[in-house]
């Protein structure tokens, strides 16, 4: 078996803030075995922190073979990770996407998301949220980081 990627630090801290999940989230990964080269390691750091709590679970796909759901959830690259809530057997696609590895400050943000699916809630103020319902056309907001 590999070597863990989280230390048991690290688990004890995500356990703590998974203590806050209400609802059922999915988390959808998706790799390639062509030209990937941290789709195994992506996968198996999501395989470990969904293993940290009941109201997490992992679908495991290929971006080549399962080209059909890749479409539905518009991912287009690998690794991707998608989270998706759960209400009343009802998938909810909040249009939350990880695409590489979330290492670093990336994992924050990934167990930030992981508990505002389960809460459905984004937790903006409310100004923001008018402001939001408000616009006439879609927006395609990407936020892009890099380790420097």
């Amino acid at each position: 078996m590999p070597e863990k990627i989280l230390n048991e630090n690290i688990v004890q801290q995500v356990r703590e803030v998974f203590q806050k999940l209400h609802r059922p989230v999915e988390v959808l990964f998706f790799g390639t075995e062509n030209d990937c080269e941290y789709c195994a390691d992506t996968r198996q750091l999501m395989e470990e922190v969904v293993a940290l709590s009941d109201q997490l679970s992992l679908s495991i796909h290929d971006l080549d073979r399962d080209g059909a759901i890749a479409r539905k959830y518009r991912v287009n690259k690998a690794p991707a990770i998608v989270l998706t809530g759960m209400e009343d057997g009802q998938v909810l696609d909040y249009g939350i996407r990880f695409y590489g590895i979330p290492a670093g400050h990336e994992f924050s943000a990934l167990i930030q998301g992981l508990v505002m699916v389960s809460d459905g809630d984004s937790g903006l103020e409310e100004g923001t949220r008018q402001y939001l319902r408000e616009l006439t056309q879609p927006v395609n907001l990407q936020v892009f980081s890099t380790p420097t």
